[in-house]
């Protein structure tokens, strides 16, 4: 394995964060510099953090728990997106929002972020077959996400220009649905 590979390890596993990002960028009424950056920061740090996690904490009682954590994924992203949904519907005033989005970035950040522990814990199971850091591989996967992060912002808020009054209640559905996706994949 090298850092190509990682990289595109970086690639795959940022996939969930790119895709909320594009949502978060979807219900912006204008870019908000200073919040796609914490979302970046928030999104990479998390795909940063779990790999090395998940190779010191390779064991037997984290393997058993991880395989839970996509009912827990599910949980978060379907509070979210139906809390995003009643937002539009009843037009929640900017004040009561602004409280919400940094606890809401932080349980975003370790939903989008979970198959990164994942893989981890797989790094930690190859032991010595792993011969490249684990702290420039989980610096290249959080670095590759933080990127895909400002970009689903920018492309969703493009799109978001043309869906205007349903990006709202189309990003609250779109994250009930990606949860959904990875509670099946998971499961059945």
């Amino acid at each position: 394995m090298d850092y190509l590979d990682i990289f595109f390890i970086g690639v795959g596993l940022s996939m969930d964060a790119f895709a909320v990002s594009v949502v978060k960028g979807l219900s912006m009424k204008k870019i908000e510099k200073f919040f796609t950056l914490l979302l970046a920061v928030c999104f990479g740090g998390f795909q940063g953090i779990m790999p090395i996690l998940g190779y010191f904490l390779s064991s037997n009682t984290i393997k058993s728990l991880y395989k839970y954590s996509y009912i827990f994924v599910f949980v978060i992203l379907a509070i979210i997106g139906i809390n995003m949904i009643r937002e539009s519907l009843e037009g929640d005033d900017e004040d009561k929002k602004a409280k919400n989005k940094c606890v809401e970035l932080l349980l975003l950040g370790i939903a989008t972020s979970i198959d990164a522990l994942a893989v981890g814990l797989s790094f930690g199971i190859m032991g010595n077959d792993f011969n490249i850091s684990i702290f420039l591989s989980a610096l290249l996967i959080g670095c590759t996400t933080f990127v895909l992060s400002i970009i689903g912002v920018l492309l969703g808020k493009m799109f978001g220009m043309k869906l205007k009054k349903y990006s709202e209640i189309a990003g609250g559905i779109i994250l009930i649905l990606i949860g959904l996706k990875v509670l099946l994949e998971h499961y059945i």
